[in-house]
């Protein structure tokens, strides 16, 4: 079944990474954030809330809305006054208009059906010519093979039903240009970006990561029984590789308000 990201017991799912150089390196490369105004819609655990702070944002509101997530989030962030913290949703943030400078929207838009709602809330808070951030899967993205470096390609290989899953709820990037400019956006730039999501010192480490399904919400729509099923696929596949380096391949859309 779905991840439930009201269940208490996922709330720091999305808080045990950090964000990985080479986001911070391509984010800087195209956005000067230093001292500016910037929200992360549909934040987590605040990963990349506090990535944004150390890509020198002067504060940052994250906004979820789970309940679960933000208190997973409150306690990862611990230590700065510079976040600020609202339950709200992506067609609906509840923020001021025409106050922001950039808006974050990672891993979110494929739980969305309504793109253009999405992107309309997202036009309405920033200031004109602020930045919208989109990063998320497209379907080509996800049917990439699985390998050493590409853990998630197995997932499918295994359970061809995952695929489906995962290509049902992906936007094209087509769909999401056409969005994008339909709500108002333009200069609207595609990147691509091979993340480094964790590196595991031996297979063990990466099947204990699996096991708790930790930041993998399709895992949840396997049983226990199936997941080590999984794990056992997968060790077959990548024996003798170590340290494992595992990396996400994501696609990255930037557009101006």
């Amino acid at each position: 079944m779905p991840m439930n990201f009201h269940d208490p017991s996922n709330r720091t799912s999305y808080t045990t990474r950090t964000a990985d150089a080479s986001w911070l390196e391509l984010i800087s490369k195209h956005l000067n954030l230093k001292g500016k105004q910037a929200v992360d819609i549909g934040c987590g655990g605040g990963i990349y809330t506090r990535a944004l702070l150390t890509l020198g944002a002067g504060h940052v509101t994250g906004v979820d809305y789970s309940a679960e997530m933000l208190n997973g989030a409150k306690n990862n962030l611990t230590s700065t006054d510079a976040v600020s913290w609202i339950q709200g949703n992506a067609y609906q943030t509840s923020l001021p208009s025409g106050q922001y400078d950039a808006v974050l929207e990672r891993a979110l838009i494929h739980h969305l059906n309504n793109l253009p709602a999405c992107f309309a809330e997202a036009h309405r808070i920033l200031k004109p010519g602020g930045t919208l951030i989109i990063q998320d899967r497209t379907p080509e993205d996800c049917l990439l093979p699985g390998s050493s470096t590409h853990i998630r390609g197995f997932f499918s290989e295994k359970y061809p039903r995952l695929a489906e899953i995962e290509i049902s709820r992906r936007h094209p990037s087509e769909e999401v240009i056409k969005a994008l400019q339909i709500s108002g956006f333009h200069d609207i730039q595609e990147l691509k970006l091979e993340e480094l999501r964790a590196v595991y010192d031996h297979s063990e480490a990466l099947f204990e990561d699996l096991r708790r399904r930790t930041g993998r919400s399709i895992l949840h729509e396997c049983s226990d029984i199936e997941l080590e099923e999984l794990i056992s696929y997968i060790s077959d596949k990548i024996v003798g590789s170590s340290p494992i380096v595992e990396k996400d391949p994501w696609t990255i859309w930037l557009a101006k308000a």
